[in-house]
């Protein structure tokens, strides 16, 4: 069990506590803490594993799905107040299906675990954004809120494209 790792158990040990804090509680500025808390162990986690070589094959894994259940899980969260949350989850459940898929393939076809791409990031950055935003501020108008919500569903309808396109160049090259 190397630290980053570690970071990335400790990420998913927080995710019990942002739904209590969100849903149980209604203690939204301590959501968002936790789940700035969550991200700034992700940073420090990836910096950690690269700065001090401690990048393994268990952390590309385990670093992502902390990243996946923890943002599904606030999705989930700000379902209850936010229509469009729903089609929002939809997306994610089916790209992170459609990414588990790949990435499972590549394993098997080309004996290679990929980390994140930029664009990855991007849709994370973007998402944890609005996340943010949407929980701090619970009287946000409703078009606000959509608006937000759809830049998220169009920045990983992109980042889901342009995966796909990595994916499908990895498998066509020997």
């Amino acid at each position: 069990m190397t630290i980053p790792n570690l970071l990335s158990v400790i990420r998913l040990a927080l995710i019990p506590l942002i739904v209590w804090l969100y849903i149980g509680k209604q203690e939204y500025s301590a959501a968002v803490a936790v789940i700035l808390i969550s991200g700034a162990t992700d940073i420090i986690d990836g910096f950690i594993a690269r700065k001090f070589n401690m990048v393994s094959d268990l952390g590309k894994i385990l670093d992502p799905v902390a990243d996946k259940l923890t943002q599904a899980t606030v999705i989930l969260c700000l379902t209850v107040k936010y229509r469009w949350m729903r089609g929002l989850i939809v997306l994610f459940v089916v790209k992170e299906i459609i990414m588990a898929v790949l990435g499972y393939m590549a394993i098997q076809k080309k004996d290679v675990v990929n980390s994140a791409k930029w664009y990855g990031k991007l849709n994370t950055v973007v998402l944890y954004l609005v996340m943010t935003c949407l929980i701090l501020f619970p009287s946000i108008s409703e078009t606000v809120a959509n608006v937000l919500i759809g830049i998220c569903i169009c920045v990983m309808l992109m980042s889901l494209t342009l995966y796909i396109r990595f994916y499908l160049n990895l498998f066509r090259t020997n």
